[in-house]
């Protein structure tokens, strides 16, 4: 007698989860076969998920087993699919009631002994079943209160193969043991909300501390040169603290890509704060833009989005991952093309970069020689490519501060962060009705046809354009933080001034 029985489970492509329907089918000559286009992880399920349902007190069906993973042709990747394998097979030889598992989706891994570990990407799974009409999820315990996020789904989060089959059968609920490695802390680590670091730690710097006070209020990229010591990672590393906190959607976005790459921070199931991301420049390309040999997995740029992506010491990155970078600079995703899938990940970062004037970091001091050969100072400078040092819109020197300026009361977060809030809410009331929600986002079109400003006031970019200091793509980022400029002020629109302080900024020099 052949028997059959189904249940649904998710794969993900980029940050985008699919429903998958697995199918059991059980008859004929003991074996065990798996279809669907699974990954090797997938392919070893049939292992664990045997040893787990023993382990359980089940019993093994001794005919032949087929597991089929349908849409067939999506590539299925992950160990989260063993629960739902488990359940399906356990349906399929009438050891579960088959009407238990309609409008149910199954994450997790199973240990050989029938726990349950947790599984990276719970949230954009439990999106995908939410999408498609499912109500209720059955996931690891330490996944519940991610999975919990989506409002309206009913959540169980268990401990053990045996608590699943429990619940399944409305009988009670076996006690276990919670496994100490997949114990989540119940507060956080010191330091990881972010607000710990303010901008009054940074001594003088009034001219690198509005432009790191524009930058956050327009999503402007920013870049910092200046000698070592002189505050440029202080000042970067604070950027986060002038930042709103993220909408709901945005909350939902960003901590999705964190699930999906496994780093979602312990004991806080939502991010609500812009996140900070600094990678090392020894870091590989893959690490920053994302990737991997069969499906890509998200890096440094996917999670920094909606925040910031830091890159010290800039010339040290290679020129390759730096011109990687255009991409989401430009559109706010990066796509990833493999031989058995294509991932969109959304990227749209505020990119900060700081660098030092020379190898030594000494040129232009007047404390410190600079040892570097005038072409030495030169190539270093070179380092950033053309088109990526046109996608900067604040360029800012910072000197290393004056004994009189460090005794010199400076603005906390809090206060510059209330402007930047000012600021931001301007922009989304006359940005009301369009995809965007700041200036730095805006395209050139919509700039110069829908916030077209009188050609007295725009005159000094486009001189810069006629003697080849500015490119066109410059003139409308010149625009765009000129705009911010008048949303700090609280003005309608930029004033000739605003457009002058902003083409100073773009060009590096003093403001």
């Amino acid at each position: 007698m052949t028997r059959l029985a189904r249940c649904r489970s998710v794969t993900i492509v980029g940050v985008r989860g699919t429903v998958v329907d697995i199918e059991v089918h059980i008859g004929g000559m003991p074996g065990f076969s798996l279809v669907g286009l699974p990954d090797a992880s997938l392919y070893e399920a049939r292992d664990r998920v045997r040893a787990a349902v023993m382990s359980s007190r089940e019993t093994w069906p001794l005919q032949r087993i087929t597991v089929s993973l349908s849409p067939a042709a999506l590539p299925k990747r992950g160990s989260h699919f063993d629960l739902g394998v488990a359940v399906a097979i356990l349906a399929a030889a009438e050891d579960v009631p088959s009407a238990a598992l309609d409008g149910v989706l199954f994450l997790g891994e199973l240990a050989l002994d029938g726990r349950l570990h947790p599984v990276r990407g719970v949230l954009p799974a439990v999106l995908a079943a939410d999408r498609a009409g499912l109500t209720r999820v059955v996931v690891p315990e330490p996944n519940a209160a991610e999975a919990q996020l989506i409002p309206g789904m009913r959540v169980f989060g268990a401990r053990s193969l045996r608590q699943v089959l429990a619940h399944l059968r409305g009988a009670e609920i076996p006690d276990e043991v919670r496994d100490e490695l997949d114990q989540t802390p119940d507060v956080l680590p010191p330091g990881a909300e972010g607000g710990s670091l303010d901008l009054a730690d940074v001594a003088g710097q009034d001219a690198a501390k509005r432009a790191v006070e524009i930058a956050a209020a327009g999503h402007h990229h920013l870049l910092l040169s200046g000698t070592p010591g002189s505050g440029k990672t202080m000042l970067a590393q604070r950027l986060p603290s002038l930042l709103p906190d993220l909408s709901l959607d945005e909350s939902l976005e960003v901590t999705s890509i964190h699930s999906l790459a496994g780093v979602l921070p312990p004991g806080r199931p939502l991010i609500v704060r812009p996140p900070f991301v600094d990678p090392h420049h020894t870091s590989s390309l893959v690490a920053i833009v994302g990737g991997g040999s069969r499906v890509p997995a998200p890096g440094a740029a996917s999670l920094a989005h909606r925040g910031i992506l830091f890159l010290d010491e800039v010339p040290e990155f290679p020129a390759r991952i730096l011109d990687s970078l255009r991409q989401p600079l430009e559109s706010g995703t990066l796509t990833l093309a493999r031989s058995e899938s294509t991932s969109v990940f959304p990227a749209r970062f505020l990119l900060a970069m700081a660098q030092n004037p020379c190898p030594c970091g000494n040129f232009g001091s007047t404390v410190r020689e600079c040892t570097c050969k005038p072409d030495s100072v030169r190539r270093y400078g070179q380092r950033l490519s053309g088109p990526v040092r046109d996608r900067v819109d604040l360029r800012v020197d910072v000197d290393a501060p004056t004994m009189a300026e460090l005794d010199t009361a400076a603005e906390p977060s809090k206060v510059v962060a209330d402007r930047v809030a000012e600021a931001r809410a301007r922009q989304e009331r006359r940005l009301r009705g369009t995809p965007w929600r700041c200036n730095g986002e805006l395209p050139g079109p919509y700039l110069r046809r829908e916030l077209k400003l009188p050609a007295d006031i725009t005159a000094p970019a486009f001189a810069r354009v006629r003697d080849g200091s500015l490119t066109l793509r410059g003139v409308d980022r010149v625009l765009r933080v000129a705009w911010t400029i008048a949303d700090l002020a609280g003005r309608d629109r930029p004033t000739a001034e605003d457009v002058h302080k902003a083409l100073r900024l773009r060009l590096g020099e003093p403001v």
